[in-house]
């Protein structure tokens, strides 16, 4: 009799163990969960800005911003969307900049010359 009691002993702690290791796997799984898909949300907070920067993308001509300029734009337009205040004036800051840019470039003409030493890219 002392035998079984000391299997089922044996027995209970490895229910324990099993019990144990499952729910911390469950909790390691919930942790990817969450933290994937707050990586999610950080990445649709930047996707405005490259929606915004494609949009323009649509009407550049040949001489267009460089790509320095547009990763200022997406930087600028980032950091917008981080300051919960003062979101909306930001990104309007940051979008009449850019397509003061892009206005700039299109002063430049149709010369390749012109439009670099204005600072912008020719196609």
């Amino acid at each position: 009799m002392d035998f079984l009691k000391s299997k089922k002993g044996q027995g209970l702690s490895l229910t324990v163990i099993i019990v144990a290791a499952l729910a911390l796997v469950v909790l390691v799984v919930l942790v990817l969960i969450f933290t994937g898909r707050m990586s999610v949300f950080s990445e649709g907070l930047g996707e405005e800005g490259t929606a915004e920067l494609t949009t323009y993308k649509i009407v550049y001509g040949d001489c267009h911003p460089t790509s320095s300029q547009e990763n200022a734009f997406l930087n600028a337009m980032s950091q917008a969307a981080n300051d919960k205040d003062n979101t909306q004036e930001l990104e309007t800051e940051a979008k009449d900049d850019f397509e003061g840019v892009i206005d700039d470039c299109r002063a430049s003409g149709i010369d390749e010359n012109a439009c670099e030493s204005d600072g912008c890219s020719w196609n």
